[in-house]
């Protein structure tokens, strides 16, 4: 009987063997990563407008304004060294009234410095105790300045202040305050801002206890730094 060839010629190594499959994790892009800080900034961005808005439509707050509403100036003299720089000698008091004319929010002090000013050169300076100040309240510093103090006044500046001294006894005087204060709304207080106050005064020169005028209330001007 003839043997049946063989279907198979060489050696079988078995059915082929598929590539292996390859998995990819999926990796978010740039795009991606900047459109959710974007969309979580405008959504920061609208919450603290929405804030803001309800906090104003519910407490509907008020400037708080500062007045001078007297100043005394018994010494101002100048002892000239040469054309730019002079030595004052200066005693000057003021009455400062802080209104806080709001219902529902209290006013933290947390630090008060006072400065006098001649033609933009500090001459005099203070430091005021913090305090609270509470609703629909009105407090009044009584900053003093008082001592000597080199200032540089050029030609312009020094012939106006002689000027003042010599015709109506009436000086140009500056009072700044410089203040950092938390409003307090509820059981809630705000961040620090600090306001800068700005008053701008006539300030009559008093002799032996009389002047010739009187001392008109001046109101001040805020600028806020937050």
């Amino acid at each position: 009987m003839a043997e049946k060839p063989s279907h198979l010629n060489g050696a079988y190594s078995g059915p082929s063997v598929p590539p292996p499959k390859r998995y990819y994790r999926h990796k978010a892009s740039d795009d991606e990563g900047c459109g959710c800080l974007l969309s979580f900034l405008f959504n920061l961005v609208l919450f603290a407008g929405l804030a803001v808005l309800v906090f104003w439509l519910i407490f509907h707050p008020n400037k708080v304004k500062f007045h001078v509403t007297d100043a005394s100036l018994t010494q101002f003299n100048l002892n000239t060294n040469n054309s730019t720089t002079t030595l004052p000698y200066y005693n000057l008091a003021v009455d400062i009234t802080v209104r806080n004319p709001n219902e529902k929010i209290g006013i933290y002090y947390d630090s008060i410095e006072a400065g006098a000013y001649f033609e933009d050169q500090k001459f005099g300076s203070a430091t005021l105790t913090p305090f609270y100040q509470g609703h629909k309240n009105t407090t009044v510093l009584n900053p003093a300045f008082k001592g000597q103090q080199v200032v540089l006044l050029g030609a312009d500046e020094l012939s106006k202040l002689n000027s003042e001294k010599s015709a109506a006894g009436v000086f140009d005087i500056e009072v700044k305050l410089y203040l950092g204060i938390r409003f307090k709304v509820g059981t809630v207080n705000t961040w620090r801002v600090k306001p800068k106050i700005k008053c701008e005064l006539k300030v009559p020169l008093s002799l032996n206890g009389t002047s010739p005028c009187g001392f008109e209330t001046t109101e001040c001007h805020i600028d806020f730094d937050f």
